[in-house]
Protein backbone atom coordinates (compact mmCIF):
# COMPACT_ATOMS: atom_id res chain seq x y z
CA UNK A 1 0.00 0.00 0.00
CA UNK A 2 1.27 3.25 -0.60
CA UNK A 3 -0.05 7.03 0.40
CA UNK A 4 -1.49 8.53 -2.84
CA UNK A 5 -2.68 12.31 -3.46
CA UNK A 6 -6.45 12.34 -3.00
CA UNK A 7 -9.34 14.72 -3.43
CA UNK A 8 -13.07 14.73 -2.57
CA UNK A 9 -14.84 17.20 -4.79
CA UNK A 10 -18.65 18.32 -5.16
CA UNK A 11 -19.70 18.22 -8.84
CA UNK A 12 -22.17 20.40 -10.27
CA UNK A 13 -22.20 22.70 -7.92
CA UNK A 14 -19.95 25.75 -7.02
CA UNK A 15 -21.24 25.88 -3.69
CA UNK A 16 -19.64 23.09 -0.78
CA UNK A 17 -21.75 20.06 -0.03
CA UNK A 18 -24.54 21.10 -2.23
CA UNK A 19 -23.83 18.98 -5.74
CA UNK A 20 -22.71 15.05 -5.91
CA UNK A 21 -19.56 14.35 -3.90
CA UNK A 22 -16.89 12.18 -5.80
CA UNK A 23 -13.57 10.47 -4.89
CA UNK A 24 -10.76 11.21 -6.86
CA UNK A 25 -7.71 9.08 -6.59
CA UNK A 26 -4.99 10.75 -8.74
CA UNK A 27 -2.46 8.11 -9.02
CA UNK A 28 -4.25 5.12 -9.93
CA UNK A 29 -0.84 3.33 -10.99
CA UNK A 30 -0.19 -0.16 -9.98
CA UNK A 31 -4.18 -0.83 -8.40
CA UNK A 32 -5.55 -3.98 -9.27
CA UNK A 33 -9.11 -3.94 -10.60
CA UNK A 34 -10.54 -5.06 -7.14
CA UNK A 35 -8.53 -2.53 -5.37
CA UNK A 36 -10.20 -0.04 -6.90
CA UNK A 37 -13.31 -1.68 -6.16
CA UNK A 38 -13.15 -2.45 -2.59
CA UNK A 39 -12.02 1.54 -2.28
CA UNK A 40 -14.95 2.64 -4.23
CA UNK A 41 -17.32 0.64 -2.05
CA UNK A 42 -15.84 1.58 0.85
CA UNK A 43 -16.18 5.56 0.52
CA UNK A 44 -20.38 5.35 0.48
CA UNK A 45 -20.20 7.39 -2.34
CA UNK A 46 -22.23 6.75 -5.77
CA UNK A 47 -18.91 7.07 -7.66
CA UNK A 48 -15.15 6.47 -7.52
CA UNK A 49 -12.30 7.43 -10.04
CA UNK A 50 -8.73 6.49 -10.48
CA UNK A 51 -6.39 8.71 -12.45
CA UNK A 52 -3.71 7.27 -14.64
CA UNK A 53 -1.46 7.93 -17.72
CA UNK A 54 -2.90 7.48 -20.79
CA UNK A 55 -2.38 4.44 -23.04
CA UNK A 56 -0.18 4.89 -25.73
CA UNK A 57 -2.84 4.62 -28.19
CA UNK A 58 -4.81 7.03 -26.52
CA UNK A 59 -1.78 9.66 -26.00
CA UNK A 60 -1.43 9.64 -29.24
CA UNK A 61 -4.71 10.29 -29.99
CA UNK A 62 -4.70 13.42 -27.59
CA UNK A 63 -5.81 12.40 -24.29
CA UNK A 64 -4.11 13.81 -21.39
CA UNK A 65 -5.25 11.45 -18.82
CA UNK A 66 -6.63 7.61 -18.64
CA UNK A 67 -9.99 7.76 -16.00
CA UNK A 68 -11.18 4.33 -14.23
CA UNK A 69 -14.55 5.36 -13.08
CA UNK A 70 -16.79 2.72 -10.23
CA UNK A 71 -19.73 2.77 -8.51
CA UNK A 72 -21.08 0.28 -5.57
CA UNK A 73 -20.26 -3.20 -7.31
CA UNK A 74 -19.37 -2.63 -10.82
CA UNK A 75 -17.20 -0.58 -13.11
CA UNK A 76 -18.49 2.28 -15.72
CA UNK A 77 -17.17 3.42 -19.35
CA UNK A 78 -18.20 6.42 -18.77
CA UNK A 79 -20.00 8.33 -16.09
CA UNK A 80 -20.62 12.41 -16.15
CA UNK A 81 -20.07 13.89 -13.00
CA UNK A 82 -17.23 11.30 -12.58
CA UNK A 83 -16.02 13.25 -15.94
CA UNK A 84 -16.22 16.58 -14.57
CA UNK A 85 -14.96 16.28 -11.36
CA UNK A 86 -11.47 14.04 -12.17
CA UNK A 87 -11.07 16.76 -14.76
CA UNK A 88 -11.31 19.31 -11.87
CA UNK A 89 -9.10 17.94 -9.51
CA UNK A 90 -6.44 17.00 -12.40
CA UNK A 91 -5.66 20.21 -12.92
CA UNK A 92 -6.19 21.69 -9.64
CA UNK A 93 -3.61 19.67 -8.81
CA UNK A 94 -1.29 20.34 -11.72
CA UNK A 95 -2.03 18.52 -14.56
CA UNK A 96 -1.18 20.40 -18.03
CA UNK A 97 -3.46 19.65 -21.25
CA UNK A 98 -1.48 19.17 -24.44
CA UNK A 99 -3.85 21.55 -25.97
CA UNK A 100 -4.46 24.68 -24.15
CA UNK A 101 -8.16 25.32 -25.26
CA UNK A 102 -9.54 21.38 -23.78
CA UNK A 103 -8.61 18.62 -22.49
CA UNK A 104 -9.13 15.04 -23.54
CA UNK A 105 -9.34 12.33 -21.23
CA UNK A 106 -9.57 9.16 -22.08
CA UNK A 107 -11.96 6.53 -20.18
CA UNK A 108 -14.05 3.03 -21.16
CA UNK A 109 -16.25 4.80 -24.16
CA UNK A 110 -13.00 6.59 -26.10
CA UNK A 111 -11.88 9.89 -25.83
CA UNK A 112 -13.85 12.32 -24.33
CA UNK A 113 -13.51 16.05 -24.84
CA UNK A 114 -13.52 19.12 -22.07
CA UNK A 115 -13.67 22.97 -22.38
CA UNK A 116 -13.59 25.61 -19.94
CA UNK A 117 -16.75 27.69 -19.61
CA UNK A 118 -15.95 30.04 -17.14
CA UNK A 119 -15.69 28.89 -14.37
CA UNK A 120 -17.10 25.83 -15.28
CA UNK A 121 -16.10 22.60 -17.44
CA UNK A 122 -18.38 21.25 -19.55
CA UNK A 123 -17.36 18.13 -21.18
CA UNK A 124 -18.92 17.21 -24.97
CA UNK A 125 -21.89 14.73 -24.94
CA UNK A 126 -20.60 11.31 -25.78
CA UNK A 127 -22.38 9.58 -28.27
CA UNK A 128 -25.62 7.08 -27.32
CA UNK A 129 -25.35 3.39 -27.74
CA UNK A 130 -29.17 2.97 -28.28
CA UNK A 131 -31.84 5.67 -29.06
CA UNK A 132 -35.24 5.81 -29.85
CA UNK A 133 -38.42 4.94 -28.27
CA UNK A 134 -38.80 2.26 -25.35
CA UNK A 135 -40.96 -0.90 -25.83
CA UNK A 136 -44.58 0.08 -24.63
CA UNK A 137 -44.02 -2.57 -21.82
CA UNK A 138 -40.87 -1.12 -20.63
CA UNK A 139 -43.12 2.63 -20.41
CA UNK A 140 -46.34 0.49 -18.37
CA UNK A 141 -43.40 -0.51 -15.60
CA UNK A 142 -41.93 2.73 -15.45
CA UNK A 143 -45.42 4.59 -15.52
CA UNK A 144 -46.34 2.20 -12.37
CA UNK A 145 -43.19 2.12 -10.69
CA UNK A 146 -43.01 5.76 -10.53
CA UNK A 147 -46.83 5.70 -9.19
CA UNK A 148 -48.24 8.15 -12.16
CA UNK A 149 -50.84 7.45 -15.09
CA UNK A 150 -49.37 6.30 -18.28
CA UNK A 151 -51.02 9.27 -19.76
CA UNK A 152 -48.85 11.08 -17.90
CA UNK A 153 -45.66 9.94 -19.26
CA UNK A 154 -45.43 12.59 -22.10
CA UNK A 155 -42.57 11.15 -24.28
CA UNK A 156 -39.75 8.55 -23.68
CA UNK A 157 -36.82 7.16 -25.27
CA UNK A 158 -33.56 5.01 -24.52
CA UNK A 159 -31.04 7.45 -23.26
CA UNK A 160 -28.26 4.57 -23.26
CA UNK A 161 -24.10 6.47 -23.52
CA UNK A 162 -22.87 3.61 -21.36
CA UNK A 163 -24.99 3.59 -18.26
CA UNK A 164 -28.03 1.88 -19.32
CA UNK A 165 -30.37 4.94 -18.58
CA UNK A 166 -34.51 5.58 -19.79
CA UNK A 167 -35.66 8.55 -20.17
CA UNK A 168 -39.51 9.44 -19.38
CA UNK A 169 -40.86 12.83 -19.62
CA UNK A 170 -43.51 14.34 -17.55
CA UNK A 171 -46.00 16.74 -17.58
CA UNK A 172 -44.41 19.26 -15.12
CA UNK A 173 -41.08 19.77 -12.59
CA UNK A 174 -43.77 19.54 -9.59
CA UNK A 175 -44.69 15.97 -10.76
CA UNK A 176 -41.20 15.10 -10.95
CA UNK A 177 -40.25 16.07 -7.73
CA UNK A 178 -43.26 14.84 -6.33
CA UNK A 179 -42.62 11.03 -7.19
CA UNK A 180 -42.32 8.15 -4.67
CA UNK A 181 -40.86 5.67 -6.80
CA UNK A 182 -42.33 2.03 -6.04
CA UNK A 183 -38.66 0.10 -5.45
CA UNK A 184 -39.70 -3.69 -6.01
CA UNK A 185 -41.26 -2.63 -9.32
CA UNK A 186 -37.96 -0.02 -10.49
CA UNK A 187 -35.10 -1.66 -8.44
CA UNK A 188 -33.83 -3.46 -11.62
CA UNK A 189 -33.96 -0.34 -13.57
CA UNK A 190 -31.91 2.74 -14.91
CA UNK A 191 -35.10 5.55 -14.83
CA UNK A 192 -33.99 8.84 -15.60
CA UNK A 193 -37.06 11.87 -15.30
CA UNK A 194 -37.40 14.82 -16.42
CA UNK A 195 -40.63 17.73 -16.09
CA UNK A 196 -40.69 21.40 -17.28
CA UNK A 197 -40.12 23.91 -14.76
CA UNK A 198 -42.41 27.20 -15.25
CA UNK A 199 -46.11 26.80 -17.23
CA UNK A 200 -47.37 22.92 -16.90
CA UNK A 201 -46.77 20.76 -20.20
CA UNK A 202 -44.86 24.07 -21.86
CA UNK A 203 -41.78 22.25 -23.05
CA UNK A 204 -38.63 24.29 -22.20
CA UNK A 205 -40.23 27.14 -20.32
CA UNK A 206 -38.15 28.31 -17.26
CA UNK A 207 -38.83 29.87 -13.82
CA UNK A 208 -37.44 32.84 -12.27
CA UNK A 209 -34.20 30.82 -11.60
CA UNK A 210 -33.44 30.33 -15.50
CA UNK A 211 -34.04 26.63 -14.73
CA UNK A 212 -35.97 24.78 -17.88
CA UNK A 213 -36.52 21.27 -16.25
CA UNK A 214 -36.06 19.32 -12.94
CA UNK A 215 -34.61 16.09 -13.42
CA UNK A 216 -34.65 12.94 -11.13
CA UNK A 217 -32.30 9.76 -11.78
CA UNK A 218 -32.95 6.39 -10.13
CA UNK A 219 -31.05 3.34 -10.28
CA UNK A 220 -30.41 -0.21 -8.77
CA UNK A 221 -27.90 0.88 -4.95
CA UNK A 222 -26.53 -1.08 -2.17
CA UNK A 223 -30.09 -1.91 -0.74
CA UNK A 224 -32.40 -1.37 -3.47
CA UNK A 225 -33.37 1.61 -5.44
CA UNK A 226 -31.19 4.50 -4.87
CA UNK A 227 -31.59 8.04 -6.03
CA UNK A 228 -28.14 9.75 -7.77
CA UNK A 229 -27.74 13.64 -6.68
CA UNK A 230 -26.49 14.99 -9.85
CA UNK A 231 -25.74 12.72 -13.05
CA UNK A 232 -23.77 13.87 -15.46
CA UNK A 233 -24.45 10.76 -18.38
CA UNK A 234 -28.45 11.26 -17.96
CA UNK A 235 -28.64 15.18 -18.42
CA UNK A 236 -26.16 14.64 -21.33
CA UNK A 237 -28.20 11.72 -23.23
CA UNK A 238 -31.40 13.57 -22.26
CA UNK A 239 -29.93 16.81 -23.92
CA UNK A 240 -29.17 14.82 -26.93
CA UNK A 241 -33.12 13.39 -26.75
CA UNK A 242 -34.69 16.33 -26.04
CA UNK A 243 -32.80 18.05 -28.47
CA UNK A 244 -33.47 16.21 -31.11
CA UNK A 245 -36.83 15.74 -30.72
CA UNK A 246 -37.36 19.08 -30.38
CA UNK A 247 -38.54 19.42 -26.68
CA UNK A 248 -35.67 21.34 -25.80
CA UNK A 249 -33.71 24.96 -26.40
CA UNK A 250 -30.51 23.96 -27.80
CA UNK A 251 -29.24 26.03 -24.54
CA UNK A 252 -30.95 25.23 -20.75
CA UNK A 253 -30.26 24.76 -17.64
CA UNK A 254 -31.52 21.87 -15.33
CA UNK A 255 -31.77 21.13 -11.61
CA UNK A 256 -31.38 17.85 -10.03
CA UNK A 257 -31.29 16.62 -6.20
CA UNK A 258 -33.75 19.17 -5.19
CA UNK A 259 -35.37 16.48 -3.24
CA UNK A 260 -32.35 15.41 -1.59
CA UNK A 261 -31.69 18.62 -0.39
CA UNK A 262 -28.41 19.45 -2.94
CA UNK A 263 -28.88 21.85 -5.54
CA UNK A 264 -27.22 20.72 -8.47
CA UNK A 265 -27.02 22.79 -11.79
CA UNK A 266 -26.50 21.38 -15.11
CA UNK A 267 -25.53 23.62 -17.91
CA UNK A 268 -26.23 21.95 -21.51
CA UNK A 269 -25.38 23.94 -24.83
CA UNK A 270 -25.61 22.95 -28.54
CA UNK A 271 -22.37 24.18 -30.32
CA UNK A 272 -22.74 22.84 -34.00
CA UNK A 273 -23.13 19.12 -34.15
CA UNK A 274 -21.55 18.98 -30.37
CA UNK A 275 -23.34 19.03 -26.85
CA UNK A 276 -21.56 20.44 -23.79
CA UNK A 277 -22.85 19.61 -20.69
CA UNK A 278 -21.14 21.65 -17.56
CA UNK A 279 -20.86 22.50 -14.13
CA UNK A 280 -19.38 23.67 -11.87
CA UNK A 281 -16.92 22.02 -9.30
CA UNK A 282 -15.06 22.33 -5.94
CA UNK A 283 -12.75 20.72 -3.54
CA UNK A 284 -14.27 19.91 -0.29
CA UNK A 285 -11.15 17.27 0.87
CA UNK A 286 -7.37 17.59 -0.53
CA UNK A 287 -5.02 14.99 1.14
CA UNK A 288 -3.49 11.64 0.68
CA UNK A 289 -5.34 7.78 0.79
CA UNK A 290 -3.70 4.68 1.31
CA UNK A 291 -4.05 2.60 -1.11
Amino acid sequence: MHQRPFQQVDVFTGQPYRGNPLAVVLDGSGLSTEAMQEFTNWTNLSEATFVLPPTPEGRAAGADYRVRIFCPGRELPFAGHPTLGSCHAWLRAGGQPQASDKVVQECGVGLVTLRQDGERLAFAAPPLIRSGPLAEADVAVIAKGLGVARSDILHHAWCDNGPNWRGVMLRSGEQVLALKPDASILGQLDVGVVGPRGKVGVIGSTDAEGIAFEVRAFFPGNNGLAEDPVTGSLNAALAQWLIGAGLAPTQYVAAQGTCLGRAGRVYVEQDGDTIWVGGSSVTCVSGEVLL
